[in-house]
């Protein structure tokens, strides 16, 4: 008898990786059975009960993230804005094209306005967009003729 081996015996001497293994073995033949006796189809089922949709919160937050849709948002803003905060004459020869990493680029018309702006309005300018959309959306402004 010392030789013979019982099964609760050789169930004892499998690793607990061999025994889960065997356990979801045992648990999908399980499932199939059932399926097959009842007639339902039931996958749908337990693939909606493994959705977990704060997985999917995640990574539309992620995603948002990568296409920088906030500032991008803000920066339309600023673009839209310019014509109601700034003086109309000067809107009438500067415009802005873009901003990126916090400097606002605008297009004035010829080198006689460029030049006013940047001796006697750029600071102005600056603290009136800063105000309205924050000192880290527009940190600086570049002036260019185009």
């Amino acid at each position: 008898m010392g030789d013979e081996q019982t099964p609760n015996a050789s169930a004892r001497r499998l690793s607990a990786s061999e025994r889960a293994c065997a356990d979801r073995a045992a648990r999908h033949a399980r499932k199939q059975t059932l399926r097959q006796w009842v007639r339902v189809d039931t996958t749908e089922q337990e693939q909606l009960k493994a959705f977990h949709p704060d997985a999917t919160a995640g990574l539309v937050d992620k995603a948002l993230k990568t296409l920088r849709l906030d500032a991008r948002n803000s920066e339309a803003q600023i673009l839209k804005a310019w014509s109601h905060l700034i003086d109309p004459t000067l809107t009438a020869h500067a415009q802005p094209v873009g901003i990126r990493k916090g400097t606002l680029f605008v297009n004035v018309d010829n080198s006689v306005w460029l030049s006013e702006i940047v001796r006697y309005r750029r600071h102005e300018i600056l603290e009136r967009l800063q105000h309205c959309f924050g000192k880290e959306m527009v940190q600086r402004i570049s002036f260019r003729i185009g």
